[in-house]
């Protein structure tokens, strides 16, 4: 069942990358020009174009004069920030490869990701990290982002081809250690062009963007997009609803990308209309649930563009820009992305410029993440999904979160979609656990409404029967205050049963 085909209504067919194909020299094109453009926006105030670059080329000095070459690995981390970009950039016109990191990781964590990617320097705004990095290897230079490396000058820059390693980024860690997925200038450089052409992106833009410049969606998509374009875009750190709402009446915000979570507070907000102002709201990391799409397009009427990406893929599947937008729905592949979903399995299998071509040592030993046949090679997302009457993809769940109970597949994200529609629940997850009787039975954990009387098991499978199987139904409830989520509010389902 194959999606090659990139509707007409949303964008075209033909998808050819700027020449050389690297993310690099079609940044480096497009902010060379119009050099007194304002580019990005922190707490501090703006910096242009022309500062921007002059900035990353002398940080590319400094890396060249403490020893560091081409291929080494940086490790970056630090809160959203102009220091942060600026380094992100400069690594990567000397032709390192960076290795963001989620600030919220403790000391195992950041073991872990040192021990694996053996990064030779590191450039860090968060406590503690340069006491645990020294301990974990004292050969690693240490800076924070304002940098205090010895300065020096550099003459050649900007000299990397496209399968270059670019970036090893950590997935989330949903379902066991995180591991690097290496990501080339190319592969980089597709996924912020696919974006650029579907959601019709132009330099006269201004996104709004809170997401960690950690994560493919703030950093790959939000921050690459950007500096690909040539548009603008304010950096808050962290999410507030407040500060997003006084954002974009102050700097006349035309784009904002966020996760489900955060749009959950902005419908909340007194002011949640200012967001009509805003010509394009992209949502993704994890699902909107359909009911809080159609909320927000009632009361503040926009019509929440969701998208479908992973760390090893930049970003994959898009609702129309142009055309209807379907809640529950991630759309149409992206230009230049073809996307499979197995018969048996229904797994969702891609494969385009955009797609990494496998994880930090272990590129050899691999044999599961790819699938190749007479159509070429193809990346196993660990997604299930189908298309529904029109075409427009829907993902089910995740294969290792499919639960079987008594011989029937339950789709736990199915069933969070029509427990969240009852008034006593503000949150839900369920996930399998192991039954003798049944093999798996389905359990819900739920954080009620407190607006609400607390719902029993009975009032909650009766509410759910109007809309599901029986075997879909909870055969049990927790109540818990929250659930765990990962940084970018995905659910965490592997850790429910230690609640």
């Amino acid at each position: 069942m194959s999606l090659s085909k990139w509707p007409q209504h949303i964008g075209k067919n033909d998808f050819v990358l700027p020449t050389p194909e690297t993310l690099v020299s079609a940044c480096i094109s497009t902010l060379s020009k119009n050099l007194s453009s304002p580019l990005l926006h922190d707490s501090r105030g703006w910096i242009n174009r022309e500062e921007f670059l002059q900035r990353t080329l002398e940080l590319a000095g400094s890396f060249k004069q403490i020893g560091l070459c081409k291929g080494d690995r940086i490790l970056i981390s630090g809160p959203s920030s102009i220091n942060l970009t600026v380094a992100h950039m400069a690594a990567l016109r000397f032709g390192l490869i960076v290795v963001p990191v989620n600030g919220l990781y403790q000391k195992a964590e950041l073991e872990h990701v040192i021990n694996d990617a053996s990064p030779r320097a590191a450039l860090i705004d968060h406590p503690n990290w340069e006491e645990w990095i020294k301990s974990i290897n004292p050969n690693i230079f240490i800076s924070t982002t304002e940098v205090n490396f010895p300065k020096g000058s550099i003459t050649k820059i900007d000299q990397v081809e496209p399968h270059d390693p670019a970036l090893i980024v950590y997935t989330s860690g949903t379902t066991g250690k995180p591991k690097g997925a290496v990501l080339s200038q190319k592969n980089l450089l597709a996924g912020a062009h696919s974006v650029r052409l579907a959601w019709q992106w132009k330099k006269n833009d201004r996104l709004l963007l809170c997401l960690p410049l950690f994560h493919m969606h703030g950093m790959g998509v939000g921050l690459h997009g950007t500096l690909l374009i040539g548009s603008s875009v304010v950096l808050q750190n962290g999410f507030q609803a407040e500060e997003v709402i006084q954002a974009i009446q102050e700097h006349q915000v035309s784009m904002f990308f966020g996760v489900p979570t955060m749009y959950h507070r902005l419908a909340e907000h007194p002011r949640i209309q200012k967001l009509a102002k805003i010509r394009l709201c992209v949502s993704g990391s994890a699902p909107l649930a359909p009911s809080l799409h159609k909320r927000l397009n009632k009361e503040a009427g926009i019509q929440v563009l969701e998208r479908y990406g992973m760390t090893e893929t930049v970003m994959l599947a898009s609702n129309p820009y142009l055309g209807e937008r379907k809640p529950g729905t991630v759309g149409f592949p992206l230009p230049g992305v073809k996307i499979d979903i197995e018969k048996q399995s229904g797994e969702i299998l891609v494969s385009g410029p955009n797609v990494f071509n496998g994880y930090w040592n272990r590129l050899d030993t691999d044999q599961e993440s790819f699938v190749d046949n007479s159509t070429g090679r193809w990346f196993r997302t660990g997604d299930l999904g189908k298309l529904d009457e029109d075409g427009y993809l829907e993902i089910v769940g995740r294969k290792k979160e499919l639960i079987i109970s008594g011989g029937y597949n339950v789709y736990p994200r199915e069933v969070d979609d029509v427990l969240i529609t009852h008034p006593g629940i503000e949150q839900v997850a369920v996930a399998g656990v192991p039954s003798e009787e049944w093999g798996e039975e389905v359990v819900a954990w739920i954080v009620p409404s407190p607006q609400e009387k607390l719902p029993s098991l009975k009032t909650v499978r009766d509410f759910g029967r109007q809309h599901l199987a029986a075997y879909k139904l909870p055969q049990r409830l927790v109540i818990v205050d929250d659930l765990p989520r990962n940084a970018l509010g995905k659910v965490l389902r592997h850790e429910l049963r230690e609640y």
